[in-house]
């Protein structure tokens, strides 16, 4: 489908747009349907005024960002490092669930101050696209069984299901991080609402099966995407994350020492910077993938070369190489660059002009072109 896209579009034929399209829905059934099959049936166990409360950490991807990005993980495997980290002493992710007495499920965003009731199937099937009003919340709360497509058709209606589940659920969701901020905010809120729904309706899975279902929930919102994200938020400290080639990106997780970053030598040189800049991962993504799909031998020339420097970067803080690490975020903002030219944008480039003198190293997170700034400085006084 993309190959034929492609030549669609060197032709100036408009079509080429469908085709693209069904592409990604290829991708999208082939990651989700497992999910459909399985059939996820919630149950509430917990104390009938118990209140569960999810919370997860942002993350920082340090080496190797754009491997776990489907289709190129499949086909290849991914190798990320990156590390979680809380934001003002804070988890910036946060959400509380609890059931209520109203056949309805009701969700609030604390940080947006906005709030939507969903009373029948159809409300929590409207997560398609991104930006549209609760579509992470609506998309999780599909794949945790309040929806026939993942609950096998077992009720005729939501409002027969609550019955059975004993009553609504009032989901509160707060992110704390500005929009755009290369942090991963959109999948680790996807997996923070799964865990707590997850939680609220004794559904059983683990982290691993928690961040496995996050992919699909990006691709069932068309953001598409990879794994690093839940990954980073979803589990502790600083860690490299492998998968190897084939449908089930089941990750191999390799922890780092935690005395690396904390020690003063390195952390009275770090610093995190939000550029005031923001740039969607959802309009980079699609470029990317599609040179993915097209096996452009340049891409994944790069491709493999990012992985690479993540395994670089993971020697070199087991070693506490302190500069052999700078060494590696340097590398992967080159890297980076190389694979996006709008990773460095020119109002990016002007603020990097200001500060690289007083810099080690510095990379953008996430896909770049805004958001926030990782940098090492030269030492204490230069930072």
């Amino acid at each position: 489908r993309m190959f034929r896209s492609e030549v669609l579009r060197n032709r100036a034929d408009a079509a080429w747009k469908t085709e693209e399209d069904k592409s990604f829905r290829l991708l999208e059934q082939a990651i989700v349907s497992p999910y459909r099959r399985e059939r996820a049936l919630p149950e509430f166990k917990l104390a009938a005024d118990q209140i569960v409360w999810g919370r997860a950490p942002a993350r920082v991807d340090l080496a190797g960002g754009w491997t776990d990005t489907p289709p190129y993980c499949l086909g290849h495997g991914g190798s990320v490092v990156n590390i979680a980290l809380n934001l003002n002493g804070q988890p910036p992710v946060q959400v509380f669930a609890r059931r209520s007495m109203d056949r309805t499920i009701t969700l609030r965003s604390i940080d947006l101050g906005l709030g939507e009731v969903l009373t029948t199937y159809d409300d929590v099937g409207r997560y398609r696209g991104v930006g549209a009003g609760f579509s992470v919340a609506k998309a999780a709360l599909a794949m945790s069984g309040f929806h026939p497509e993942f609950n096998d058709n077992a009720f005729p209606t939501l409002e027969k299901q609550l019955d059975a589940f004993g009553g609504g659920i009032e989901l509160s969701m707060l992110a704390a991080i500005p929009k755009g901020s290369g942090l991963g905010t959109s999948s680790i809120l996807s997996g923070t609402v799964l865990g707590t729904l997850n939680e609220i309706g004794n559904l059983g899975w683990d982290i691993v099966g928690l961040a496995e279902r996050v992919s699909a929930v990006e691709q069932m919102l068309g953001s598409g995407g990879g794994w690093q994200d839940q990954y980073g938020g979803l589990l502790r400290g600083a860690k490299l994350i492998q998968t190897r080639p084939g449908m089930s990106q089941l990750a191999a997780i390799r922890w780092l020492p935690a005395e690396f970053f904390t020690d003063p030598e390195l952390s009275a040189r770090s610093m995190l910077y939000f550029t005031g800049i923001t740039r969607v991962a959802h309009n980079v993504l699609g470029e990317i993938v599609r040179g993915m799909f097209l096996n452009d031998p340049d891409r994944l020339s790069i491709l493999g070369a990012i992985g690479e420097n993540s395994s670089n970067c993971f020697d070199a803080v087991q070693r506490s190489d302190v500069e052999a690490f700078s060494q590696t975020i340097a590398r992967s903002w080159e890297l980076n660059q190389q694979l996006d030219q709008g990773t460095n944008s020119p109002e990016v480039c002007d603020l990097l002009e200001r500060v690289e003198p007083y810099l080690s190293c510095f990379k953008l997170a996430g896909a770049g072109g805004g958001g926030f700034l990782y940098m090492i400085a030269k030492d204490a006084q230069h930072a």
